[in-house]
C-alpha cells in the first residue's frame, strides 16, 4: 500500500515536472529574450462585381429553353443559348450615384458558333457589341433594360450558381 502511495505521488510529481520543463521553453517564456518581428499582413481584399457567375434567362416563347449567360471573375462572359454558344468579353460598370443611374453591362462577343438559339434564330454574332442596363430586383434577379434610367426592361435573369 506504502509503494502504491508513493508511486502515485512520484507519478504526479513527474507530470508536474514535465509540465514545468514545457512551460519553461514556451514562446511568452522567450518572447522577454528576443526582439519582437513583425510580420506585413500578406492578405489582399479582392472585390468582385456582383454579377459574377451563372444566370438563366427563360425564353418567353420557348419556355424549355433557357438563356444561360455565365459571367468569369476575368472579364469574360459565355453565353449558352438552344445548340448556339458564345464567348466573349464583358464589362460591368457601377455608376457614382446608384439613386440616379443603374450599373451597365457591355458586352462583345469575340466567338459565335452559328447555331440555332432558343428564340430559333441563326445568326452569326460574332464581333457584336451590346449594352444593357441591369436593374437589381434582389440579389437573385435582374433584369436587362435599354435606359439607363432602367426602362423598358425586356429581359429578366435568375442566379443558378454564385
Amino acid at each position: 500500500m506504502k509503494t502504491t502511495g508513493i508511486g502515485l505521488m512520484l507519478l504526479s510529481l513527474s507530470t508536474w515536472t514535465m509540465a514545468a520543463d514545457v512551460n519553461k521553453n514556451s514562446p511568452q517564456a522567450t518572447a522577454m529574450n528576443t526582439p519582437v518581428v513583425e510580420i506585413a499582413n500578406t492578405y489582399r481584399v479582392v472585390t468582385r462585381p456582383e454579377i459574377l457567375g451563372l444566370w438563366g434567362m427563360e425564353i418567353p416563347n420557348n419556355k424549355k429553353c433557357i438563356e444561360y449567360y455565365n459571367f468569369k471573375s476575368n472579364n469574360n462572359v459565355i453565353i449558352k443559348s438552344g445548340e448556339e454558344w458564345s464567348s466573349g468579353i464583358y464589362d460591368y460598370q457601377i455608376p457614382q450615384d446608384i439613386t440616379a443611374q443603374v450599373p451597365a453591362l457591355i458586352l462583345q462577343v469575340k466567338y459565335d458558333n452559328n447555331q440555332i438559339d432558343c428564340s430559333g434564330n441563326k445568326e452569326d454574332q460574332s464581333g457584336e457589341v451590346t449594352q444593357y442596363f441591369v436593374k437589381w430586383q434582389n440579389p437573385n434577379t435582374i433584369n436587362f433594360c435599354a435606359g439607363e434610367k432602367a426602362e423598358q426592361c425586356f429581359a429578366t435573369l435568375r442566379r443558378v450558381l454564385p
